[in-house]
């Protein structure tokens, strides 16, 4: 435990009884008092609990032993902000007792950064109820966000994931809104002028992070589970705010399905009596599993059926699916701590693709997850900085931190690359008996790898470990004989400077080998040394990784790699993409060379897989960004680029086709997209005419919701003088639930520095009063416009400068949660291609006055990210030159 910032363990809570009054809706406070039950473990004149920005105003604890009762009073607290505690004194020893409570009466703040009990600014679509806070621009609606360490903001409570307690929620609100929360209403009644007592249920035994409530004008759209549950069928409803409630349909398809789906596969009936999501106004993520309450950002939740793109029945039909595993994973069965906090998200990503698998077979979410899931955890984990899944965490800054794509996606690959190897029907009875096993308590990784093991014979835990404990992943390296290969594992590092102390782990690697001579089948040999050889391969044509099941990457010889651009029909969706990403990984890090890769792209020019293009494009677009400051370089990479998607851009062209597959609208925005960022004037030019005719009469010339990111991005291009202020404007009043985060996206692409720096980078980062908010971006949305910008390489460099001499003004907009502190660095910085500017940001950031503990682990991704995209420019600038000429490109 010496690793961990934990509470002293006197007081061991079992139940909280909460209850909130006076909503002050002008200064954004609110009273509270809290009773905690539970048991003193030890003498103490002492209780230390979790709190931050709480005032604490008085304390009693009732001390019961033997039929009697003493009661301690304390006026005495001693807040430590830094660890986010208070030490309450009592004056005279508390005794040991099995039966204990603590009340305490507080205020809190009604904040606005996306964390505790917060406030969430909105236009209204329709008129509100009467009582509902609003200013000159906007409405608000109140709801919670307690993950990872949040819940100390809105009461004061032992904040660790294994003090699991019940909780009984009461709040007092506008007779003429709606209180939500974990469970069923229990009682609603008058207190006072215009006022209601709203009480729920008491909840199952949970962790604090789980606890939820919500105060708003609400309304609801509502379905049932098909299955029985007690006897009854489970509500689902969908929460929005007044007027928004038919985009939760979409949603409502989904979750009834999905919970009667999880119940059988975990063989655990959903464990509450109802199901309800909310969909919130501002949000720091894409959504919140708290049990029985799930609360979503609005693009992951709502969908209209006239104005969103076809990719967000997607997005929301995975993340409700998500959230909905957590039911199970993470809030039935919790990690016992923040290290393993891969336990949670590994696995909720993995079952909600699952699941949406099972429901949309005809979507193709593997080769979806192997494109962006896989591959954002690769290019995570292939930095010298990245962190093993399970990794210390001290405390709640440390938290915040590992949010991210290691505890995400390389989570959910090592699930994927089991349940490959067990057999997915092994490997849920394995899931089964460790839900079974551990309900309503917390366990370890070991626990999770000791039911797996129960339910498929085999050692998990020694197959695990080293995937689970140690940092990377590895490279496989193949040599080739007559008829045999061998193949040797070795650490990736995308610097590709790995030294001999780094590269010690030896993995267990499924091989998926295809092209055993005589076998069409994939072989399911795994490597579980550093080298060893295989024979009877077939020579024409064999692979590694079939379906690429496996978390490695795959270094074939040069000539080899030729050969399977040859062969493409022998390969699946899942193996075109995995083969693509390693060739790109490995130019990148110096093991082959950026000419292999392209050769290898040159193949698929009748490729019309939505997947697969993107992994291509996605591929050049990197090239794009790091070796496009040579101008020749540029227009050989637009014209390869352009000749490769020129057969699928004509079959799909600009017109849906009645009934196409849901990946053709995908794939068609994708081209078009891409074809005017590679500035090909037919397609700038009609998507051009498209904005002109919508900028004369919006009603009569909508522009479809598929077409606009392309539509937006010619104008940008084209006229973007009058094209940035339109944009500002269609992104203050769209109606489109998604129209603001595509606005954000398109404006990061002006290239006009004087736009750039009068214009975007002050939206970016104004705080604004109520009287401006037309002219700031809200802080849960900064990534949507800073990730475009630093993707530009004029604006790249013109961000960094305003965030160096505008750190004020930075803190002040995202200090208030580090999530957004953290995020805004990555999205920021990331994408520099030289030394300079790394040299710049180490001198930045170690300079007196400036706290990087928010982002710390965060920035030295960063600074490993700039190194591998400097060296990489270095070494194969004059190689790509040359391919692009040979080839007829530049």
């Amino acid at each position: 435990m010496a690793d961990r910032d934990i509470l002293p363990d006197d007081f061991k809570p079992t139940h909280y009884d909460l209850t909130l009054s006076d909503l002050d809706f002008e200064k954004w406070t609110y009273k509270g008092t809290v009773t905690i039950d539970g048991e003193l473990v030890k003498p103490t004149n002492e209780i230390t609990l979790n709190t931050l920005e709480l005032k604490l105003l008085d304390s009693k604890v009732v001390v019961s032993q033997n039929k009697s009762e003493q009661s301690f009073k304390s006026g005495k607290f001693t807040e430590d902000t830094k660890a986010q505690r208070t030490t309450i004194t009592f004056p005279a020893q508390l005794p040991v007792s099995a039966k204990a409570s603590l009340t305490i009466n507080f205020t809190g703040e009604l904040n606005h950064d996306m964390a505790g009990f917060y406030r969430s600014q909105y236009k209204a679509t329709v008129p509100a109820a009467a009582s509902v806070p609003r200013d000159e621009q906007f409405h608000y609606m109140l709801s919670t966000q307690f993950e990872s360490c949040d819940a100390r903001r809105a009461f004061p409570c032992f904040d660790e994931p294994n003090l699991k307690a019940t909780f009984d929620f009461a709040i007092e609100i506008p007779d003429d809104q709606v209180a939500l929360s974990n469970m069923p209403k229990k009682d609603c009644k008058p207190v006072g002028k215009n006022k209601k007592l709203v009480s729920f249920e008491t909840s199952p035994v949970m962790s604090t992070y789980l606890l939820a409530w919500a105060v708003g004008d609400f309304e609801y759209v509502e379905a049932f589970t098909d299955r029985l549950y007690n006897g009854k069928k489970v509500p689902v409803r969908v929460y929005t705010t007044r007027g928004l409630k038919e985009q939760g349909r979409w949603a409502l398809q989904h979750a009834p399905k999905i919970i009667d789906y999880f119940s059988e596969q975990f063989e655990i009936d959903y464990p509450l009596p109802k199901s309800d999501i909310l969909a919130v106004h501002e949000f720091t993520h894409g959504a919140m599993e708290n049990w029985g309450l799930v609360t979503y950002r609005m693009t992951a939740i709502l969908f209209d059926e006239k104005l969103s793109e076809a990719r967000f029945r997607n997005r929301i039909a995975y993340v409700v699916a998500h959230e909905l595993a957590h039911q199970w994973f993470g809030n039935l069965v919790t990690m016992d701590w923040w290290d393993e906090l891969w336990l949670n998200e590994g696995f909720a990503t993995w079952a909600g693709w699952l699941a949406t698998d099972h429901l949309h077979p005809e979507w193709d979410v593997w080769p979806q997850f192997i494109n962006e899931g896989m591959g954002a955890a690769f290019s995570l984990d292939a930095v010298r900085s990245s962190h093993a899944i399970q990794v210390p965490v001290r405390d709640a800054l440390d938290v915040n931190q590992i949010f991210d794509k290691i505890s995400y996606m390389k989570g959910c690959s090592m699930i994927r690359m089991l349940a490959s190897n067990l057999g997915v029907k092994t490997f849920l009875k394995g899931i089964a008996i460790y839900l079974k096993k551990h309900q309503y308590g917390n366990a370890k990784t070991e626990a999770l790898w000791a039911a797996l093991s129960e339910a498929s014979g085999v050692d998990v835990s020694a197959m695990m470990r080293p995937w689970i404990e140690k940092i990377g992943f590895p490279v496989l390296t193949v040599t080739e004989g007559s008829d045999h290969i061998s193949v040797k594992q070795s650490r990736f590092l995308s610097t590709g400077d790995v030294k001999p102390e780094e590269d010690q782990t030896v993995w267990w690697v499924p091989l998926g080998l295809k092209g055993k001579t005589g076998s069409q089948e994939i072989d399911s040999l795994a490597l579980t040394t550093k080298e060893s050889t295989i024979s009877g391969v077939n020579s024409d044509f064999y692979q590694l990784n079939a379906n690429a099941t496996g978390f490695y990457r795959v270094n074939y010889p040069e000539s080899r790699l030729k050969v399977l651009g040859t062969q493409l029909d022998h390969l699946t969706t899942e193996d075109k993409i995995f083969i693509t990403g390693s060739a790109a990984d490995l130019a990148f890090a110096g093991y082959s060379t950026t000419a292999a890769l392209l050769s290898f792209i040159n193949g698929m020019k009748s490729e019309t897989h939505y997947r697969v293009l993107s992994e291509a494009l996605d591929s050049i677009n990197r090239l794009k960004s790091i070796f496009a400051d040579d101008e020749q370089t540029k227009k050989g990479l637009e014209k390869f680029t352009l000749e490769l998607i020129e057969t699928a851009l004509k079959e799909v062209g600009w017109s849906p086709k009645e009934g196409e597959d849901f990946n053709v609208p995908l794939l068609r925005k994708r081209l078009l997209l891409t074809a005017v960022a590679n500035s090909d004037e037919d397609t700038i030019k009609a998507a051009f005419e498209r904005w002109t005719a919508y900028r004369a009469n919006p009603d009569a010339n909508p522009i479809p919701a598929d077409l606009r990111a392309p539509v937006y991005r010619a104008a940008i291009r084209t006229d973007p003088a009058n094209a940035v202020p339109a944009l500002k404007e269609e992104w203050f009043n769209t109606p489109a639930v998604d129209g603001k985060e595509l606005c954000l996206s398109a404006l990061g692409h002006v290239t006009d520095p004087d736009i750039i720096k009068d214009v975007l980078l002050p939206f970016l980062f104004n705080i604004a009063p109520p009287a401006s908010v037309t002219d700031s971006v809200p802080s849960g949305d900064m990534h949507y416009l800073g990730g475009g910008l630093s993707g530009n390489r004029v604006a790249r460099p013109l961000l960094w400068t305003f965030i160096r001499e505008n750190w004020d003004q930075f803190e002040a907009k995202l200090g208030g949660n580090p999530i957004l502190a953290d995020r805004m660095i990555a999205t920021a910085l990331s994408r520099f291609a030289d030394l300079d500017a790394l040299k710049e940001i180490e001198e930045f950031f170690a300079r007196d006055g400036i706290d990087t503990k928010a982002f710390d682990r965060t920035l030295e991704q960063v600074k490993d990210k700039i190194r591998g995209r400097a060296a990489y420019k270095a070494r194969d600038a004059e190689g790509l030159k040359s391919w692009l000429v040979e080839n007829g490109y530049a």
